[in-house]
């Protein structure tokens, strides 16, 4: 079995049921932002969370801003699209990095808890993704 899937190839759309985008920055003033599409009863969903304070780590208390709405087939199809040939491989604990991510991760059906550390196929697709979030944001 291969240690990498390929969304679009390996991963069908409709096989898709969360995706996590996940910035935390414990730079100051500290920056959290969280973007996580879903699929719930059949609707796919869109949420935001944004996080402000003086400390770190922020916590859900410290959310500034957040919103949540349900997409259109068109949208769904534009967050497809952004992660489409994108990988999935096992996830890994990543404590040295430091690093703030983002940190993504797709569940879909089939995984069974074991490829869920996603990797977008492209800066631009990065990009587009980010891009679609603003917009989605803009219009809860």
């Amino acid at each position: 079995m291969s240690s990498k899937k390929i969304v679009g190839k390996d991963i069908a759309m409709e096989d898709i049921t969360e995706f996590y985008y996940t910035y935390s920055s414990s730079t100051n003033p500290p920056q959290y932002q969280r973007y996580h599409f879903s699929v719930k009863d059949g609707k796919h969903l869109f949420y935001h969370e944004k996080r402000e304070g003086h400390r770190w780590p922020l916590q859900e208390k410290d959310i500034t801003v957040s919103g949540a709405k349900k997409l259109s087939n068109e949208e769904w199809d534009a967050f497809f699209a952004c992660v489409k040939d994108g990988t999935v491989e096992k996830r890994k604990e990543h404590l040295e990095s430091g690093s703030a991510g983002p940190w993504l991760f797709l569940y879909w059906k089939g995984d069974g808890s074991k490829y869920q550390e996603f990797s977008f196929a492209s800066p631009e697709a990065k990009t587009s993704f980010e891009k679609l979030c603003l917009a989605l944001k803009e219009f809860h």
